[in-house]
């Protein structure tokens, strides 16, 4: 994030410039978060005694990424952000917090995919599929999907030459559209056991493969980060009804179950991949709502790990470091699956052995969780990002694993 450089030079008339960083030569205060509204740019966790800093710093709800999508090309973060221009895709700096607005779009977009070697945001209004160089901003039309295949493009490839996503039946779409909230949609679309499709589009001859086809609800599609060939998907629904975490190899079609359930009410979801892409991690609960682990799955062998953590320890997301020494997760309130009585936090993890010692980074209890605040770790490993709804409206923070 911020270099030591930039710290030595804002001493003086100079350290006015550099109040724009988020680590600015001066001492920040210590506050509960969210106790004020606004909060200032940056303060210390009064619980916790980590730094905290917005990285968002404009009008408006501004959105991280999804947990499992990697938001970050080179040294910036790409979000969303809502402001007078609507809904549009833009970066930060992670160093200097300079926002630049990416999209110039008038219709609502969808997608979540940055390409770190083309430098490019991937996204979706309606049937056709774009992409937006962030330097740029030059915007290409990449594919337009035909009147009988209206699918959704979620991820790319490792080596950038395909994108994937999964098409629904019209019958899902009325579901959604009837019951928006998703305790209302969830249980109806499992049991409509309504057709879905995977498919690839090849972004040299803007092919459209159709490469694997259930009467059952599909999603959660991530591409490998190592492996240009290795689909994740997994079988929606009720977690203790479905054996979730699939992979599929986008050549021979070849289809894989990655975890198994053994024992009644068991469940394994919010899978994602490790940054080599040897390991799919996971929520894994034995059984359900009683034991927690985070769980892990070796793609090459079948192997699998697992580490303990307590009920209030449980997140909703987890992620991982680059290095993939330490993991962070995003609490929870009283009404999720661990019913929690104190999981309102952002949490960092420490393997030792067969369990996993915590340590609180954020205190959320001002956090309204039907936001997911949806941990990832910076590029340089040193902070980990989330978004939250604290001050009375959404913005992205960033938080030290060093103490201040």
């Amino acid at each position: 994030m911020i270099s030591n450089s930039w710290k030595r030079a804002c001493t003086g008339m100079a350290l006015a410039c550099c109040m724009m960083a988020p680590f600015a030569a001066k001492s920040q205060s210590l506050l509960e978060t969210g106790s004020t509204r606004p909060m200032p740019d940056a303060w210390i966790d009064a619980d916790t005694h980590h730094e905290v800093i917005r990285l968002t710093r404009q009008n408006g709800n501004n959105a991280s990424f999804y947990f499992h999508n990697d938001p970050f090309i080179g040294n910036k973060m790409v979000f969303y952000g809502t402001g007078s221009a609507g809904r549009q895709i833009y970066t930060v700096d992670l160093e200097s917090l300079r926002i630049v607005q990416v999209t110039q779009q008038n219709a609502p977009m969808n997608g979540e995919i940055a390409a770190r070697h083309s430098r490019s945001v991937f996204y979706q209004i309606k049937d056709s599929v774009f992409s937006t160089n962030i330097d740029s901003r030059a915007t290409k039309l990449i594919f337009v999907f035909p009147p009988d295949f209206k699918g959704s493009v979620s991820t790319l490839n490792a080596d950038e030459t395909l994108l994937g996503g999964v098409q629904s039946g019209d019958e899902a779409k009325e579901i959604l559209r009837r019951y928006p909230e998703k305790h209302d949609f969830f249980d109806r679309i499992y049991d409509a056991h309504i057709p879905h499709t995977l498919f690839t589009i090849d972004l040299k001859t803007g092919t459209l493969k159709k490469i694997h086809r259930e009467n059952t609800w599909l999603g959660h599609v991530q591409f490998s980060p190592s492996d240009p060939n290795m689909l994740m998907f997994c079988h929606e629904g009720p977690w203790q009804k479905v054996d979730r975490i699939w992979l599929i190899d986008v050549r021979t079609e070849a289809v894989r179950l990655m975890h198994k359930r053994t024992v009644d009410n068991e469940i394994a979801g919010h899978e994602f991949f490790s940054p080599d892409g040897h390991t799919i991690w996971f929520d894994w609960q034995i059984p359900k709502g009683q034991t927690f682990f985070l769980g892990g799955v070796d793609t090459r062998t079948g192997a699998e790990k697992k580490y303990a953590m307590t009920r209030d320890e449980w997140s909703i997301h987890f992620n991982v470091s680059p290095d993939q020494g330490l993991f962070a997760g995003d609490g929870g309130d009283s009404g999720q699956v661990a019913k929690a009585k104190n999981g309102r936090w952002i949490y960092l993890f420490r393997p030792e052995g067969d369990h996993f010692v915590s340590e609180k980074l954020v205190n959320m209890k001002y956090q309204y969780y039907k936001l997911e605040p949806n941990v990832h770790f910076s590029p340089d490993g040193k902070w980990v990002i989330f978004r939250a709804n604290f001050e009375g409206h959404e913005d992205v923070y960033a938080v030290q694993l060093k103490k201040s």
